[in-house]
């Protein structure tokens, strides 16, 4: 929808956007708790307020191997009642979207294709657009789609 409101964060240096209503917050992790055998895409568990919010580092969600996030903000968002923080390079502001989302063009490559909504255009750069759902759901969410 043009004009509303966007969360724009730097993700594996690209431009991507969450939807505003989407967002609770943005915190500082100060501490994340190891959760051992968890995918790798999940960080660990942190606090906010006295309630757990587990942790998912989205250059990993992405499927992409190396450094982690480098940021120690996170957008706080809620998926299935569940809450979450979505580990990212940067946070940067908030912007308002000045188109409606269009398609991702090619070269972006697979892993963003899964969790784009589309190309957003801000008043500054084009941004990507995240569905939190599946940037929560991680890397492996079309194998267990497989399996079901």
């Amino acid at each position: 929808m043009m004009d509303e409101l966007l969360v724009m964060t730097v993700i594996a240096g690209r431009r991507a956007a969450f939807r505003a209503v989407e967002v609770q917050a943005v915190i500082e992790t100060e501490v994340i708790h190891p959760v051992p055998r968890a995918p790798d895409f999940i960080a660990g568990l942190t606090a906010l307020r006295s309630q757990s919010l587990t942790v998912i580092d989205c250059r990993r969600s992405l499927g992409l191997t190396g450094d982690t996030a480098t940021d120690s903000r996170a957008a706080v968002v809620e998926v299935g009642g569940h809450p979450y923080a979505l580990l990212v390079d940067a946070v940067e502001d908030v912007v308002e979207a000045r188109s409606l989302p269009r398609p991702v063009p090619g070269g972006f490559g697979e892993a963003w294709e899964r969790v784009a909504v589309g190309m957003v255009e801000t008043d500054g750069e084009p941004a990507l657009l995240v569905d939190i759902a599946k940037m929560v759901a991680g890397p492996d969410q079309a194998m267990r789609g497989l399996a079901a």
